[in-house]
């Protein structure tokens, strides 16, 4: 499972990248929703900030 943490700066390139469109804008950072997720990690490889981590 992958997770976005706080280092996130909210520039949404990972929900681009989501082909399953499993990512939205939370309160302050996009967050993953677990249940669409399809672990590919797509976004992890987009995000520029290395806030993405696999679970």
């Amino acid at each position: 499972m992958y997770q976005i943490t706080d280092d996130c700066i909210s520039c949404g390139i990972c929900v681009d990248e989501c082909p399953v469109s499993c990512i939205s804008e939370g309160d302050s950072i996009y967050v993953i929703d677990q249940e669409q997720c399809i672990e590919c990690g797509s976004c992890e490889a987009a995000c520029p900030n290395d806030a993405i981590i696999e679970n």
